[in-house]
C-alpha cells in the first residue's frame, strides 16, 4: 500500500496529502483537544454540503424530497473555511447532493491551497478532465461511493449504469495519480459484496488507497428502513473490518468505533458538525435540525453559545454510543422540540417521520471487538482526526 501511495500517486498530490492533511491535521487535532480541556468548543473539522442538487436519487439520502434545492453562496463557503482555519483546522469534507454539480467548487479549492478537502462524490461526473483538474489542484481526495454490483447499484442509487460509471470514476481518479478512496454505505442489499475478498482485491488492483465502510442509516424521503442491518450483521461487518486491517494492502476506515471497539458518534464527541447548503449547522448530515446558521454570528461565537449543539454532546452519550436516529428517534424529536430547533430537511416533516420510524440497530449495538492492528489502534487512540468521520 505504501509503495502504491509513494510511487503511483502524483508527487504534488502526495505532498499535499502528507503536509496539509497529515501534519497540519495532527496539529489541528491537538489544538482541538486543548480547547476541550479548557472548556472551549470548536470542531476539529467541518463537513459542508455545498449543494442539494444531484443527478441520482439514492435510497436513504438526506437531500431527497426537498421542496427547493439550495446551493451555498460562495461567499458563505469562503467564510466557513476562513473562520475554521482561524481556529487551526484545515480539513474539510465536501458533500452534496453531488458536489461536482456546484459550479464554484474548483475556485474554492484553488483559493484555499493550504487546506485539504475530501470530496464525497457518486463518481458519475468524475471524468478524465475533472480528475486532471483535481490533480493540478493537488489538495483534494475523491471519495467515490460504491453501493453494489451492476444490479444493486442502480436500485440503491436510482440511476442507470451506475456501476459502470463508478468504475470509470475510480479509473480516472487513480490514473490521474489522485489519493483515491472508495466508500460503501453497508446495508442488507450489499453486505455480501462488502464482505467479499474479491471486492477489496479489485480496489487494490485499481490503485485505490483507502476504503471507508459506514453503516446505512434510514433517512430522507425514501428512508428504506428495511435495508438497515441487524445486530448480527453489524457484528459481522465489524469483525470483518478488524480482520481485514491485518490482511489487505489498503487502508480501511471507519468512524464508528474506538480502538476498543466501543461505539463512537463523531457529532456527540464533538469531532465534527455538518453545515448544510443553506448554512444551517446540524449535528451531522442525518440529524436535520438546527438552531444556528453561519450567517447569524461568527462560528466561534455560535459554538460557544449554542445550547442545541451543547446538548447533543451531553445528552446523547448517556443514552447511546451508536446513532440516536436509529436507537431512539422519538427521543430526538422530543429534544428538538425542547430546544425549538428548526427542521432543516427541506421536507418539513422530519419530526413526523422520526416519530413513526421504528427503532433499528446501530453501531452501538453488539459486543465490542477491539482493533487487532497496532497501527489502527494507535491512530484511533492518539491521532484520530476523522478522515471521513461523517458516517
Amino acid at each position: 500500500m505504501l509503495k502504491r501511495l509513494l510511487f503511483k500517486t502524483n508527487k504534488r498530490c502526495l505532498y499535499k496529502f502528507i503536509y496539509n492533511l497529515g501534519i497540519k491535521g495532527a496539529i489541528s487535532f491537538k489544538r482541538f483537544q486543548k480547547r476541550l480541556k479548557k472548556g472551549n468548543f470548536f470542531p476539529a473539522f467541518h463537513f459542508i454540503s455545498v449543494t442539494d442538487d444531484c443527478n441520482l436519487k439514492c435510497q436513504g439520502c438526506w437531500v431527497t424530497g426537498k421542496t427547493k434545492n439550495e446551493s451555498m453562496d460562495p461567499e458563505m463557503l469562503d467564510q466557513i473555511i476562513t473562520q475554521t482555519k482561524n481556529q487551526g483546522s484545515y480539513f474539510f469534507g465536501i458533500l452534496g447532493g453531488e458536489p461536482l454539480m456546484y459550479k464554484p467548487l474548483f475556485e474554492v479549492f484553488e483559493k484555499h491551497k493550504d487546506c485539504y478537502f475530501q470530496l464525497f462524490t457518486n463518481g458519475t461526473l468524475l471524468t478524465q478532465k475533472v480528475a486532471e483538474n483535481l490533480r493540478s489542484l493537488a489538495n483534494v481526495s475523491p471519495l467515490i461511493s460504491f453501493e453494489g454490483d451492476k444490479e444493486i447499484a442502480d436500485i440503491r442509487r436510482g440511476g442507470v449504469d451506475v456501476y459502470k460509471k463508478t468504475q470509470n470514476a475510480i479509473m480516472n481518479s487513480t490514473r490521474a495519480g489522485l489519493v483515491t478512496g472508495v466508500a460503501m454505505s453497508v446495508c442488507k442489499s450489499n453486505l455480501d459484496l462488502a464482505l467479499s475478498e474479491d471486492f477489496i482485491q479489485s480496489l487494490i488492483k485499481q490503485g485505490v488507497i483507502y476504503l471507508w465502510y459506514y453503516i446505512y442509516r434510514p433517512v430522507g424521503e425514501d428512508s428504506s428502513v428495511e435495508l438497515s442491518l441487524s445486530i448480527e450483521e453489524i457484528q459481522k461487518l465489524r469483525s470483518y473490518m478488524v480482520t481485514a486491517r491485518t490482511k489487505y494492502k489498503i487502508v480501511i476506515i471507519d468512524a464508528y468505533w474506538d480502538e476498543e471497539g466501543k461505539g463512537l458518534c463523531p457529532a456527540a464527541s464533538g469531532l465534527s458538525h455538518h453545515i448544510n447548503a443553506s448554512g444551517y449547522i446540524e449535528p451531522c448530515p442525518v440529524i436535520q435540525f438546527a438552531s444556528d446558521n453561519v450567517s447569524d454570528a461568527p462560528l466561534v461565537d455560535i459554538y460557544k453559545n449554542s445550547e442545541f449543539l451543547k446538548g447533543i454532546k451531553t445528552e446523547i452519550p448517556p443514552k447511546t454510543t451508536g446513532c440516536i436516529i436509529m436507537d431512539d428517534p422519538k427521543w430526538l424529536v422530543s429534544y428538538v422540540n425542547k430546544n425549538n430547533a428548526k427542521d432543516t430537511s427541506g421536507r418539513g416533516n422530519e419530526a413526523e417521520r422520526l416519530s413513526s420510524m421504528p427503532i433499528v440497530p446501530s453501531h452501538g449495538s453488539g459486543v465490542p471487538i477491539p482493533e487487532k492492528n497496532r497501527m489502527y489502534k494507535f491512530a484511533k487512540k492518539r491521532a484520530f482526526f476523522g478522515l471521513g468521520a461523517y458516517g
